[in-house]
């Protein structure tokens, strides 16, 4: 999935711009030198902003060079030798792999079938090398799916579980640098994405009968717009709610970080807001999945600048 966690690139200065795309693609370039070319599909803004966090908090190397632009930037090493980078790169994979897997048990489908079998070396080499990883985020996923079998119609709850498990890893790779307050942010940037990803899908996910925590409680929907008009306080109060968790824990960690912070600051406080703000209007994207980015690819290069 591209994500939500994107930064706003109407308010940000070109250097601030330029640090941000340095960071993408070297995501990008540590996930195809560990794991092959395909993987670079699962390259995505949460795991960028992720990586920022953590290597600015865990006193990594900011002085890699960006990727000079080319068609074919994507096939060159990674610029930096970094344990942070390329555990980030096996846990993006992983991640990957439980998304396909509840993408299959939600609606089974020969393209799901298909970008599953692309990914399956990745996936492979990934599970070999870190099969804790592989395990948390199974475990994550499987507690996601019990609280959609329960039908909870508390979005944040359900995000903020979510968000609890997959913070794990992520403390893990942080090192001797783990802390309650980092684990907040991880967990509360992926409650503030469920939540926006459960607004913004509230009509595909009636129409392809498939889990949403806003319709749980609503047994007359009809189309997005009428439902709108009956919720817009519930659905915007939640939304503000996440968003309010998310700056907060942010803020808790930012003094932490070496750099990048004008950039993360530009995501936290403008990105995720807008991000929130096209959900509710109903005039975002829809969440960005590994099963259509083939589809879209030229949208991505089109915000990033990159391939």
């Amino acid at each position: 999935m591209l994500g939500y966690t994107v930064p706003l690139f109407a308010r940000m200065s070109p250097n601030n711009a330029r640090a941000y795309q340095r960071y993408y693609c070297e995501t990008c370039h540590n996930l195809k030198d560990g794991f092959g070319l395909v993987s670079t599909l699962s390259v995505n803004y949460d795991m960028t902003f992720n990586t920022i966090v953590m290597n600015a908090v865990c006193g990594g190397s900011d002085d890699f060079v960006m990727t000079p632009k080319s068609p074919l930037c994507v096939f060159k090493d990674p610029y930096t030798d970094s344990d942070i980078f390329r555990m980030m790169a096996a846990y993006t994979v992983l991640l990957t792999k439980w998304e396909i897997y509840d993408d299959k048990v939600d609606s089974p489908s020969y393209k799901t079938a298909f970008v599953d079998l692309t990914l399956t070396r990745a996936i492979t080499k990934a599970e070999e090398e870190y099969p804790e990883f592989d395990r948390i985020v199974g475990e994550g996923f499987a507690g996601l799916r019990a609280l959609e079998a329960e039908k909870c119609s508390d979005a944040v709850h359900m995000g903020r579980s979510f968000g609890e498990a997959l913070s794990e890893p992520l403390g893990i790779i942080a090192g001797e640098h783990d802390s309650p307050k980092l684990r907040e942010l991880f967990t509360a940037l992926t409650a503030a994405v469920y939540v926006i990803d459960a607004v913004d899908d509230i009509e595909s996910d009636f129409m392809d009968g498939t889990f949403n925590p806003f319709l749980q409680t609503d047994g007359t929907f009809i189309n997005r717009m009428d439902y709108m008009s009956k919720h817009m306080y519930e659905l915007s109060d939640t939304l503000n709610r996440v968003i309010g968790d998310l700056q907060r824990a942010y803020s808790n960690i930012r003094g932490d970080m070496a750099f990048m912070t004008e950039v993360t600051d530009n995501i936290v406080y403008l990105g995720m807001p807008e991000s929130a703000r096209k959900a509710l209007s109903g005039t975002g994207d829809g969440r960005m999945t590994v099963m259509n980015l083939l589809e879209r690819r030229k949208e991505r290069k089109a915000v990033t600048g990159r391939p």
